[in-house]
């Protein structure tokens, strides 16, 4: 059996939140490495994070893996190090071939180079002599769609036209592993089946694909296997149904009268409880949402910011707009509740999620952020303005309510 074209082993990376540690960190890290001294990497230091961490994999000749999960998993950091644009900080990745990616828009072009020379330059990267890039320089265009631009520089193209010059270069240089982040999404509908049909097509001729993808149909189609990753960790699945029910899992878990938080509490305020009365809602309704938390002294620099999203077949995107955003409350010392409420809704049948996230010090400090999943029952059309109006009511004291 030959070996795998991609093998990765315990791989983890790590990022900090704040750039001026970041900048810290690295200049610490090269003196050590010119000193010749190691660095312990699997430590976590003020403010740092891990994007990734311990993922294992093989993927063969003529696989496909289907990288799935919630926005923020780590799902593109993993693309950037299996294309090896990021180090790991923990474990290692082989990747044995020829690899082309589409990680993000204009990823490998030269803003300043046109089509044409853009697609004689990635050839040469790849090791594709002159001579074979003529013979499918033709097919390249044609399948790109944008032959009366390909003689102008890229920097002027839309990002679909970016898109579908990206996709038709390393579609068809026959790479033997094919990277692809959500970026299709951003071309017409009739190019991402065009798109789709090329990757069928290089399957079949034994290209390894990794697909990163929020279309459920596109994974269980194409894919053999799937990684889903969260903020817990990841899972691998032979059993690409079995894959996709979890990533569903992830994004429409039940909450039972409690939230899942994404951050950790700041000392002296804790927020424990989460009253929902209801996450079915009609057209028109409102949404109530009460936290019970704990202050050791009272808080008067505090914003909450909510958002809505809801589920298409591409995936999440955002319905509405806040008219409240970043709204000031104050949370008086001790144990009480803070009372949300989403006026007047105006969103059509859809699965969606409220984001509520909470803040401290002007924004400086981001104390809590959760998901929580509802329902939209109306099946009526509806018109008028998209905006939603929130109010806000902590303790005995009113904190302020939208326009």
């Amino acid at each position: 059996m030959s070996l795998p074209l991609i093998e990765v082993r315990g791989a983890g990376k790590k990022f900090c939140r704040s750039l001026k540690r970041s900048l810290w960190y690295g200049l610490r890290d090269l003196g050590a490495q010119l000193l010749g001294r190691s660095a312990d990497r699997s430590r976590l230091r003020r403010d740092e994070f891990w994007a990734v961490r311990d993922t294992s994999f093989d993927l063969n000749q003529g696989e496909t893996l289907g990288l799935i999960g919630p926005n923020g998993a780590g799902k593109t950091t993993l693309l950037r190090i299996l294309h090896g644009l990021i180090t790991p900080d923990e474990g290692y990745v082989t990747v044995r071939g020829s690899m082309q990616a589409l990680i993000a828009l204009g990823a490998g072009f030269s803003p300043v180079l046109t089509g044409r020379e853009n697609i004689y330059v990635n050839a040469s990267i790849l090791g594709i002599p002159r001579k074979e890039v003529n013979r499918r320089f033709e097919q390249i265009v044609n399948f790109s769609g944008i032959p009366e631009f390909i003689d102008s520089p890229v920097q002027s193209y839309s990002s679909g036209m970016t898109v579908r010059l990206g996709f038709a270069v390393a579609a068809h240089l026959e790479p033997d592993i094919l990277l692809v982040d959500e970026v299709l999404a951003v071309g017409d509908e009739g190019f991402q089946i065009k798109c789709l049909n090329k990757i069928g097509e290089l399957k079949a001729a034994g290209t390894a694909i990794v697909l990163v993808s929020h279309n459920m149909h596109t994974i269980s189609t194409y894919c053999d296997r799937v990684l889903v990753q969260s903020a817990k960790g990841h899972e691998l699945f032979e059993d690409v149904a079995a894959g996709v029910r979890a990533y569903k899992g992830l994004v429409h878990s039940s909450i039972d009268g409690h939230i899942e938080k994404h951050c950790s509490a700041a000392p002296g305020i804790e927020f424990f409880k989460a009253d929902i009365p209801c996450t079915e809602l009609g057209l028109g309704g409102d949404f109530h949402l009460g936290l019970h938390y704990r202050a050791a002294t009272a808080c008067d620099d505090i914003e909450i910011d909510v958002g809505l999203r809801v589920a298409g077949e591409a995936g999440w995107h955002y319905q509405a707009t806040n008219r409240t955003f970043g709204q000031r409350v104050d949370l008086r010392a001790g144990e009480s509740r803070l009372d949300i409420i989403v006026h007047d809704l105006r969103v059509v049948h859809a699965d969606g999620q409220f984001a509520i996230a909470i803040w401290r010090r002007e924004r400086e400090e981001l104390l809590f952020w959760w998901r929580i999943p509802v329902r939209f029952t109306s099946t009526l059309r509806c018109s008028g303005t998209s905006l939603y109006r929130t109010s806000f009511q902590a303790g005995d004291g009113v904190g302020g309510s939208g326009p």
